[in-house]
Order: structure tokens, then sequence, then C-alpha cells
């Protein structure tokens, strides 16, 4: 469907409970939504915590909550400092509409749906959530194991309240789209996120990102992106125990933090040599088994044409032996070594599932239709928001 554009753009406050600018999946993804909705002709302001140490933004309107406020170190995940931003990010919020007068919030995550919710008595604006993961899945994940039932029924909870309040909801992948239909009370839309591919990194720039870390191109597995419990990296590092031939390799933006001994990890420079590596890698692995989102990165793994390993799921969309080689959920260490050790001994099965992938990217994930989908969303909710009052 094709969006009419409007005498007047649509104004979008577009919240987010993290530092920005960050290399980090949902920062990337904000980022690369705010421009594409930018391009499409919407005014939208980003609100968020303090300033991340990623690439510049300049071109993106940020409001920022109080520098003292901004919980800029923390991590991802619950904590104590939490709180406390996202009450200033309420005030934020509150505090740019005055200034903007919104017609729609989108709001990424659990924390900036409360947020906004929170806000909406003030501001009046409809509010769209963002729905990154199923908190009921990750949640457990940041607790002790004795709390892992509680916390999964606390994040579903949370889910169905976000759900029942919010006035529409934004789902990544269709197994959070189904859960969230059976409580929306608005609109609830499967929508992936996008990325526009680039030219790929030369040989030059793939070997010498290589020879930095001494890796040698096509030998080895790359895992890329954050080091939280929810990537299930220890599974990928009792993987990587059982192919000692090969290097698996972790590589983060952050800082450097005790993972599995037979994993190799490594600090990457900035974006454009992660993307080197990933290019030069042999395999990409995904050995996240929690569903309920997209992981950004699986993006740039097919992006590069890396032939992927990953789990059933969590990879949406990939066909396994096709697009990727794909693993059920219960996957046991010694499966996905020997799906690593395949691709990686089979080059011309790894082009084959590589290219592959490459093609989805571009078939379904491109930011045009993509904006456009979520623009008529957007549309919908301001205009079953405006019919009831």
């Amino acid at each position: 469907m094709t969006v009419v554009e409007s005498a007047s753009p649509l104004r979008i406050a577009i919240l987010g409970a993290f530092p920005f600018p960050l290399d980090l999946g949902s920062q990337i993804y904000v980022r690369d939504q705010v421009r594409a909705l930018t391009r499409a002709g919407a005014s939208t302001t980003l609100l968020c915590y303090g300033t991340g140490n990623g690439a510049s933004t300049d071109d993106i309107a940020i409001n920022r909550v109080p520098h003292a406020l901004s919980a800029r170190k923390l991590r991802s995940g619950p904590s104590l400092g939490k709180p406390i931003a996202d009450a200033a990010l309420i005030g934020t919020f509150i505090a740019a509409h005055r200034r903007h007068r919104f017609d729609i919030a989108l709001a990424h995550n659990v924390e900036a749906g409360l947020a906004a919710l929170a806000a909406r008595p003030l501001t009046g604006v409809p509010v769209v959530y963002v729905a990154h993961t199923l908190l009921g899945e990750e949640l457990p994940h940041w607790g002790p194991a004795a709390l892992d039932r509680t916390l999964a029924a606390t994040g579903r909870a949370f889910g169905r309240l976000l759900a029942r309040r919010c006035d529409g909801v934004l789902a990544l992948c269709e197994a959070a789209a189904a859960r969230f239909r059976n409580s929306a009370r608005g609109p609830v839309a499967m929508i992936p996120p996008g990325l526009d591919p680039t030219p790929a990194p030369d040989a030059d720039q793939r070997s010498h990102a290589c020879k930095r870390f001494g890796l040698s191109p096509g030998r080895f597995a790359i895992y890329s992106g954050n080091l939280d419990r929810y990537q299930d990296l220890d599974l990928l590092g009792e993987a990587a125990a059982r192919i000692p031939e090969f290097d698996v390799v972790v590589a983060t933006h952050g800082e450097d933090s005790s993972v599995h001994p037979a994993l190799r990890t490594v600090r990457v420079a900035d974006h454009a040599e992660m993307r080197s590596l990933i290019a030069a890698a042999g395999v990409a692995v995904l050995p996240r088994r929690t569903p309920g989102g997209f992981p950004i990165k699986l993006l740039g793994y097919m992006e590069a044409a890396a032939p992927i390993v990953a789990i059933e799921g969590v990879a949406e969309g990939l066909i396994h032996d096709e697009s990727a080689w794909l693993l059920p959920r219960a996957v046991c260490s010694e499966a996905l070594a020997d799906g690593i050790r395949r691709l990686l001994m089979d080059p011309e099965r790894a082009r084959r599932v590589g290219e592959a992938a490459r093609r989805q990217l571009e078939a379904v994930h491109g930011w045009h239709s993509i904006t456009e989908r979520t623009l008529t969303l957007l549309e919908c909710v301001r205009d079953r928001s405006a019919a009831a009052v």
C-alpha cells in the first residue's frame, strides 16, 4: 500500500530508553527507522537517555534527559538506575510535546512504552509500542535461575499490560505479533527491521581486519554484538570447544569481558571493522534461543551474504539449508558445532546459503516498503484515537 502524503507531516515522537547513539542492535534499528521516516516526509524527534559513543547522528533531532539522570553508563537489562532515568524520560517527553505537538509516539521496548503511557494523560498522544522482544522469554535471563518461572510470569504480565493499554503494537516478528493479538486493544502489525545494503568491504579491508586479530579469512566463525546472557554465548562456547580446529570469534564494540574460554573475544574499533570481519568469516553464528524479536545483527549477516547458523524461531524468514543452517530451540552444543563445521568444510554450500540470505534481505527488509507499512500503522492508530475522543 502506498502512503499518500498529507498536507502537514505526521509529527512522531520516538522514545528509546537507552543512551544514543551506540553501535548496538536497538540503537541501530531506531537510528535507521528515524532516518527512513524522515525521508518519507514525517517530522521525527527522538527522546532518549544520554549520549552514547556511536557514529555521528547530527541529522537526527534528539531531546535527551538531563545529563545527571541520563543512565548513560547503564548496560541493558533491569538496574536500580533505570527508574530514575525513565522518570526523567517522561518529563522530557511532556516538555517536548509542548513544543512539537506530537501526533503519535513510537515507544521502543518496555521502559519507553511505560514512559509514554505515563505521559499520555497529560499529552493525549496515542502510543504505539514497538516490541523488540517478548519480555516473558527474555526477563528470566536477567535474574537467578531459581526465579525463572516468576520472572517469566512477570514479563508476560507486562507484555499483556502494554498491549492492552497502548493504542497499537509494532512487533518485529510473527511470533510476537501472534502473542500480542490475543490481548491488544488496538492494531497489531508485524513489521521487521530494515537494512538497505551498502557495498561490501573489499578484499583489502577484510584482509586488514583479519590480520589485526590473527585470523584466516574464511576459516573462522563469528558472533557479533553484545555479551548479554540472553545471547546464549555459553552454548556457543561449548560448541567451539568441540571444533578446536577452527576459531570461533566473538566480536563486540563493548569492553571485553569473561566469556567461555573456547571463544576468542575481540573488540572492534568501529562498525566498519565489524562489517569487514563478518564479510571475511566463513560462518556467522546466532546462538540465541530466545524467540520473540528480530536480532539486528542478523541483518548484518545477511548483508554480508554470510552463511548463517541460527536457531529456528529466532531467524525468522530464513529456511533451513536454503538461506541458513537452522537448528531446533532445544539444540545441544554438539549439534551447533556440527552446523558450524558443516558450513566451514563445504564452501560451495556456504556460498549458496549466504547468497540466498542476501536475496532475502533485499526482498523483505528494504526500508522503503517497511516505512510505508509503518506509516500506515501510525496513521491508522492516530485516526482511531481521534475518532474515539
